[in-house]
């Protein structure tokens, strides 16, 4: 089970992250807007967060896709989204141990 009160902050940092590289007109990896990719990504966030408290653990499944599909479009340079997820993972397995 999952410490709700870790998990939450967890989703929160990934949703400012999200929200900080839009406002930072972030680019995906091929040089094109990642505008659409991060306003999914913050839907899915949502999402995931709300799924995640109420059952008490990470769906793995959602949560490893999301970071598949991060890697595709999100450039070397800029992996604080893929860091932001990592804490949610971290959450996720720091209580389930």
């Amino acid at each position: 089970m999952v410490d709700d009160f870790d998990l939450s902050e967890a989703f929160d940092a990934a949703l400012a992250a999200t929200r900080r590289e839009r406002s930072a007109g972030m680019t995906c990896a091929d040089g094109s807007s990642a505008a659409a990719n991060l306003d999914q990504l913050e839907r899915e966030l949502v999402e995931a967060r709300q799924h995640a408290i109420e059952r008490g653990v990470v769906d793995m499944e959602w949560f490893q896709k999301t970071v598949r599909w991060l890697v595709d479009w999100v450039p070397e340079t800029e992996l604080t989204l893929i860091a932001a997820l990592g804490q949610i993972a971290r959450a996720n397995q720091s209580t389930s141990s």
